[in-house]
């Protein structure tokens, strides 16, 4: 879906918002990830043993990689973005390559980490748009209502 007039960048809040929401079902991906690892721990929650406790937290980090890059790639979206009507897509308009999402979410992290000063990015960006948004060419926009 190109950009159209109607469509506007997204402010801080409804990205911050719809992020929140995407605690949910990231949460419950993790905890499938997590049963599927405890017949390797006795039916512990966490591992004990080095290599698997290792395996296992790449495990959840591949999960939560695949969450975002997967939404953003196949449909421009998370749920999160969905509930708030949100939409990640290039400049032009266009739904990003499973490359391209990826290294939006590796930059997302890179972002956090600054204290959060990525994310504040969006203030000061005339579409915007966070550090992780400048990499890839991204812009996030609010999707008008059906009527």
């Amino acid at each position: 879906m190109p950009m159209t007039p109607a469509a506007h960048y997204a402010p801080l809040w409804k990205r911050l918002l719809a992020g929140l929401y995407d605690l949910f079902p990231l949460v419950a991906l993790w905890m499938i990830a997590t049963a599927l690892w405890m017949p390797f721990s006795h039916g512990q929650a966490r591992l004990q043993q080095e290599p698997l406790q290792s395996l296992y937290r790449l495990t959840l980090i591949g999960v939560t990689v695949a969450y975002y890059a997967w939404s953003w790639h196949r449909g421009g979206a998370t749920i999160g973005m969905r509930a708030w009507r949100l939409r990640v897509q290039t400049e032009a308009g266009a739904l990003l390559s499973f490359r391209a999402a990826s290294g939006r979410f590796a930059f997302g992290l890179v972002a956090l980490a600054c204290a959060g000063i990525g994310l504040g990015w969006a203030l000061f960006d005339r579409k915007r748009r966070m550090w992780h948004d400048l990499w890839p060419g991204t812009v996030v926009v609010v999707i008008a209502a059906k009527k």
